[in-house]
């Protein structure tokens, strides 16, 4: 099925909030491995360009933490365009997403 494809997700095609967190936990560690690994780039690599990299990095982890609210909230995986369910498929590839993939589109 397309990410595209709206439905109506039942139980079982939703995450848990078990689930939601694991991955929500997960995104986090490799996100500050990776500002970590940008600190320790040293002076040889382009200042610009690590604070791009830091400043996309840090948008995700606000992104992550602003996901957890949702699970704590109970809004974790409706659409903040529409109100539908994220398919799940989507929520496994981008745990933090608040928009399916036509009200993204449409945001963006």
């Amino acid at each position: 099925m397309s990410l595209d494809t709206p439905r109506t997700a039942t139980r079982s095609e939703r995450l848990t909030a078990h689930e939601a967190r694991q991955r929500l936990e997960h995104e986090r560690a490799s996100r500050l491995t990776q500002l970590q690994a940008v600190d320790e780039a040293g002076p040889d690599t382009g200042e610009q360009l690590m604070s791009a990299q830091k400043d996309t990095i840090r948008r995700v982890l606000a992104e992550v933490d602003a996901a957890f609210a949702r699970v704590q909230d109970g809004t974790y995986g409706s659409c903040r365009g529409c109100s539908r369910a994220i398919p799940v498929e989507r929520l496994e590839i981008l745990p933090y997403t608040s928009f399916c993939v036509p009200c993204q589109r449409d945001a963006g």
